[in-house]
């Protein structure tokens, strides 16, 4: 039976990140039921604020910024200032975590770094995010995802054979990076808790995440000393695997098993392939997936998108159509998972957006906190640190929230 309790209930964690990596990671920190303190520039904010088009309705609320900031409070600081820095300061000696993706050196410039901030909370788990890591001759260059993609070996493989690089849709160096520092943080957190061990600095890149997501065609490489090519939807060692033109639109069929091969083969009524030698196996189907595809192409261009995957699942094959948004979020599975929620804003009024995919037997996850405006909470959470009213008006008639 489901309760309120959430697994990270109880945690703080001081989110000093912004546009997508670490605003990605906090998000998760706080479905997962961490009180996340996401502090931001006065003015302007974390930078996708200004990310617009789209805005949301009739707001000019990004819908970039709402997409991975619910769950969290927003509190301005200038950490220009010595002020700044030491509000800062006075609410990391009280946090679990500390998420950051500023330059390489710029917390230990203002005297935030881990080694400063440890020796006032020697419990506290920071997580340095970062484009090439803080070691390494490209340490202190730029990073964005789509150079990221590039240089890290993901847009080598990713398009049709023919045609120029592209990168994967959604910026999946960032969010990848920010799915590696969300684990490396509950890692710390447990062995903090069962060892005794007090805090931990953790450093993520996304250059290493790009690299290390290259897995099975990083080991075709190792294996052969030949680079992995584009290859569009095709699989490098399975076939038919892959995405096929219907009448009207496209199907996608993975025959990832030698028990498929023989279903698709009677669903297509083309039972005479399975006893086409070319085709007996899957190792000769790949060694031959020019003359496989050129058949396959042919009988399945016959059928709607609609009937071929009616068809194919009737067999028990692997097969859906290419969906778009509005698929995904009109899909059956997604209303039964909870995967489309919405919650209420104060500038938007109800914001929808993708539920989290962390379901537990007997916790529940967060969905309470609406994407916060900027500096919402700014006071709320200033005097939860202590702050009188004429330190926090003081505040900012300076400028420092």
């Amino acid at each position: 039976m489901q309760t309120n309790e959430e697994p990270l209930e109880g945690i703080t964690v001081l989110d000093a990140s912004r546009v997508l990596s670490g605003p990605f990671c906090t998000m998760q920190l706080g479905d997962l039921g961490a009180d996340v303190i996401k502090v931001e520039r006065p003015g302007t904010g974390d930078q996708t604020r200004g990310w617009t088009p789209p805005t949301y309705e009739d707001s000019e609320a990004s819908a970039y910024y709402l997409s991975i900031n619910r769950n969290k409070r927003s509190v301005t600081l200038n950490l220009a200032s010595e002020e700044g820095r030491q509000i800062f300061r006075d609410i990391a000696s009280d946090a679990d975590v500390l998420v950051e993706n500023f330059r390489v050196g710029k917390m230990e410039e203002w005297g935030l770094g881990y080694d400063d901030l440890r020796e006032e909370n020697p419990e506290l788990v920071y997580c340095k995010i970062s484009g090439y890591g803080e070691s390494g001759p490209d340490k202190h260059r730029p990073a964005y995802d789509l150079i990221m993609q590039a240089e890290g070996g993901m847009m080598s493989i990713t398009g049709e054979p023919d045609s120029e690089p592209v990168r994967v849709g959604v910026a999946i160096a960032d969010i990848g990076a920010g799915m590696y520092a969300t684990q490396a943080i509950l890692a710390s957190l447990f062995r903090r808790e069962f060892a005794d061990a007090g805090g931990d600095r953790i450093e993520v890149s996304l250059f290493d995440t790009m690299v290390a997501w290259q897995t099975y065609m990083a080991s075709y490489y190792f294996a052969t000393d030949e680079p992995p090519e584009r290859m569009g939807s095709r699989h490098p060692t399975i076939a038919p695997y892959q995405a096929f033109r219907t009448k009207d639109d496209w199907v996608v069929v993975a025959c990832a098993s030698e028990h498929i091969w023989p279903r698709f083969c009677a669903a297509l009524d083309r039972q005479d392939l399975i006893e086409d030698e070319r085709f007996a196996t899957n190792e000769q189907r790949v060694n031959n997936r020019e003359e496989l595809e050129a058949l396959l192409s042919d009988e399945i261009a016959e059928y709607t998108t609609d009937d071929a995957v009616t068809l194919l699942q009737e067999h028990d094959v692997p097969a859906t159509p290419v969906n778009d948004m509005a698929d995904v979020f009109s899909h059956q599975q997604v209303e039964a998972r909870n995967m489309r929620r919405a919650i209420e804003h104060p500038a938007t009024g109800e914001v929808e957006m993708p539920g989290t995919p962390m379901n537990f037997d007997g916790m529940s996850t967060a969905f309470d906190k609406h994407p916060p405006l900027l500096g919402e909470q700014t006071d709320e959470i200033l005097d939860e640190f202590g702050y009188s009213e004429a330190d926090i008006a003081q505040f900012h008639e300076n400028d420092i929230v």
